[in-house]
């Protein structure tokens, strides 16, 4: 994303560093370690020691991959990491990294162990301080430690294999399974005993704390400049802009939820021809009245159409909206200066999801999708780009908008993509099909909260497929489009499960789009989770 892209710093001068290697379950290591009010942050397992070092290390945490240490592709990290003098914990692949790279062997096991387990905790462990000696546990190797480096112990067993070791000296653990999934029924606890007793962090990561050092480090950075915010009505954009609102109050230190004079924030919402049914008017009215920001309407439907015009590919789509949001912004930013003065900044309700999907951050993780306010965004901007959250996961930019007393309507608000209705449109986006995502989606959504459902569901939408078929409707033949329905329930974004909505609810969405959707006469259920698929379809 270029120099401009600087993020702020994670509010704290502490952190445990997680080096990712690939595993699917790195984000929730994260996760673990954050509810526990510790900051983490995933790095590649590429990363330099100075990135690492930059990040104020308390404790280093290696994942899980779906490699072998012996293969020749196997993702490398820099040994040197176990000369930092820093507590480390391996999980999984990280066990056996450790292992290998400090002299040990590793090899194909015997009998490999996918699922449930049980371990025997052999040896006395700081790790497991206050477990019973034996604990059920979630495995996922078909590698074990055959020998152990110099200095190591096993703590903990299988039948089968070595399930934990330690080099107290050294401060250095690894457990063979993942106590950061909820199959490991006292995961946490371990977790709490390496993030406490063994690296000694402190739990000052709240949502108060970031907050008041955010806005301070806003202040800070911004100084007497102006900025705008590209504002979309979400969860994520509303709570940056009213966080960044504050830090650009006047000096009589007006809050964002009392009024839109005195600030040197202006909102930015753009109408980029893919928004949902109303959307336009209902999130205008939304945010002047309930957040008090100072917000303009830009009508930008007609250039987003025409570069999306024949554009079928969706990373192209994305990549083409990205660019586009910030010519606009760029240009209404023109406009602000001529009345108000100069304006350097661009705020953005990145988070944590977007910024992984988006790019691979030179480890083995692969790009799943370019996020428009991520990989969309051009090489070269004007603005300098401010990304309060964008170290943080949906969940705790909901509780941080709760402690800024924003209201619960716009914090339940689900999920709703930047690239909008153009990714749920499949194949090329026309005004036709849009006009047909749109009543087929306000149905859904209607139906979930009729059925008390929406604010327990991440996500709840159609889908406009590029499928006809045939049907009868009235004694006459038709053929015509086909809507697919999609709802998952999920923590963060990072994976879902699709949800068992109730059969009368599916009644009654399918009966209603093929009866008022004039084009549609077909409806079908995504009943995918993630992985393998996506949440959106494009």
């Amino acid at each position: 994303m270029g120099p401009q892209s600087k993020p702020l710093s994670p509010s704290t001068n502490q952190s445990i560093v997680i080096l990712d290697f690939g595993s699917q379950v790195t984000q929730l290591i994260a996760r673990r370690i954050r509810e526990q009010n510790v900051f983490s942050v995933v790095l590649p397992c590429t990363a330099s020691l100075n990135e690492v070092k930059s990040c104020a290390p308390v404790g280093i945490v290696l994942s899980g991959a779906p490699w072998s240490v012996y293969d020749k592709d196997a993702p490398p990290a820099d040994p040197r990491l176990f000369d930092l003098g820093l507590p480390v914990l391996g999980i999984c692949y990280g066990l056996q990294f450790m292992v290998h790279t400090l002299g040990g062997k590793v090899h194909p096991a015997a009998k490999r162990e996918y699922g449930h387990a049980e371990i025997d905790i052999v040896s006395e462990s700081v790790l497991f301080s206050g477990l019973a000696k034996r604990q059920p546990v979630w495995m996922s190797h078909g590698d074990e430690a055959l020998a152990l480096p110099s200095g190591f112990v096993t703590t903990a067993r299988t039948p089968h294999a070595i399930a934990a070791i330690q080099n107290v000296e050294k401060k250095w653990f690894a457990v063979q399974f993942h106590p950061e999934v909820h199959h490991t029924r006292n995961g946490t606890e371990i977790l709490r005993n390496f993030i406490f007793n063994i690296c000694g962090a402190k739990p000052d990561w709240t949502p108060q704390h970031f907050i008041d050092s955010t806005i301070e480090q806003v202040k800070s950075r911004v100084g007497s400049d102006r900025a705008i915010c590209a504002l979309s009505g979400g969860v994520d954009s509303s709570v940056a802009a009213v966080l960044v609102d504050r830090a650009l109050r006047d000096s009589k230190g007006k809050r964002a939820l009392s009024g839109a004079e005195g600030s040197r924030l202006t909102c930015i919402f753009v109408n980029n021809g893919v928004l949902r049914k109303n959307e336009f008017e209902n999130v205008q009215k939304t945010l002047r009245e309930r957040l008090g920001l100072r917000l303009d309407a830009v009508d930008a439907t007609a250039v987003f159409l025409k570069k999306l015009k024949g554009v079928t590919d969706p990373e192209k789509k994305r990549k083409i909206i990205g660019n586009e949001f910030i010519k606009v912004f760029e240009r209404e930013a023109k406009r602000i200066e001529k009345r108000e003065g100069k304006v350097k900044w661009l705020v953005q309700g990145t988070l944590y999801p977007d910024v992984i999907e988006s790019r691979s951050v030179r480890g083995p993780s692969q790009v799943i999708k370019s996020h428009h306010n991520v990989g969309g965004l051009p090489e070269k901007m004007k603005l300098k780009l401010i990304e309060p959250l964008k170290d943080l996961f949906k969940d705790e930019v909901r509780r941080i908008g709760r402690d800024l007393g924003i209201p619960e309507e716009i914090l339940r608000r689900q999920p709703f993509p930047g690239p909008g209705l153009a990714v749920r449109v499949l194949g090329e986006v026309t005004p036709e099909r849009l006009a047909l995502l749109r009543e087929c989606d306000d149905i859904v959504v209607t139906e979930v909260k009729n059925a008390g459902l929406y604010s327990q569901i991440w996500q709840s939408f159609a889908v406009l497929l590029p499928v006809m078929s045939v049907g009868v409707m009235g004694d006459m033949r038709t053929y015509a489009y086909t809507c697919a329905i999609r709802a998952v329930s999920s923590e963060d974004g990072m994976t879902a499960d699709w949800v068992a909505l109730p059969y009368e609810v599916l009644k009654k969405i399918s009966t209603r789009i093929v009866n008022e959707v004039k084009g549609v006469n077909r409806v079908v259920y995504d009943v995918t989770s993630k992985p393998p698929g996506t949440i959106e379809w494009e």
